[in-house]
């Protein structure tokens, strides 16, 4: 191959390089967690970095709502038939712009909370604390479980014609992976990453 070829080639791949990088760094990715025994429940304290796409961010300060739902799903396997669902919790953030007032307003089962920046909005939006997620009662003691958990953004919460947008438009597609691991109810009283 010539030099002109082979340089042209690792620009190339160079360009690829750098825009596979500005893609992966939009998303929603899990900084931390922690599962901790409180009396008979089990509380989820957890952390989540959520970065927009430039789409994203123009579509809420032009009044588009944007609705967060965080999963968190106990699984008990089972050789004979489908795994048991144990526990499942679901549990939904909203946030807004508001014009008037220059603020990004958070919502979240009776918690309200108003940023001025678009980051301290989504750190508000990633930030867990205290969610009731598991009764002990629920649990045997003796089995293993599977627990899990993920952030997505709700598309079918969206306006009609910007859900249309979003199932041709991959900037719209955010959530973060499955995070799953083991489970002992009579295991330690907290579990953290």
């Amino acid at each position: 191959m010539s030099r002109k070829i082979k340089q042209f080639l690792f620009l190339c791949l160079m360009a690829l390089g750098v825009l596979t990088a500005n893609v992966s760094a939009e998303g929603i990715k899990i900084k931390s967690f922690e599962l901790e025994k409180v009396d008979n429940d089990w509380l989820l304290n957890a952390t989540f970095q959520i970065e927009l796409s430039p789409g994203l961010e123009d579509a809420v300060q032009k009044g588009v709502v944007l609705h967060f739902q965080t999963d968190f799903d106990l699984t008990r396997s089972r050789w004979y038939w489908f795994d048991e669902k144990s526990a499942l919790a679901q549990r939904q953030t909203r946030l807004s712009y508001q014009p008037l007032t220059q603020q990004y307003r958070i919502a979240s089962e009776g918690f309200t909370f108003s940023a001025k920046t678009i980051s301290e909005a989504l750190q508000a939006v990633g930030s867990i604390g205290g969610w009731h997620v598991i009764d002990n009662a629920q649990l045997d003691p003796n089995k293993a479980y599977t627990a899990a958990l993920r952030m997505t953004l709700d598309l079918s919460k969206l306006p009609k014609p910007f859900q249309v947008n979003a199932l041709n438009n991959r900037d719209w597609n955010v959530s973060s992976d499955w995070y799953r691991f083991p489970f002992v109810a009579n295991g330690p009283n907290q579990i953290k990453r």
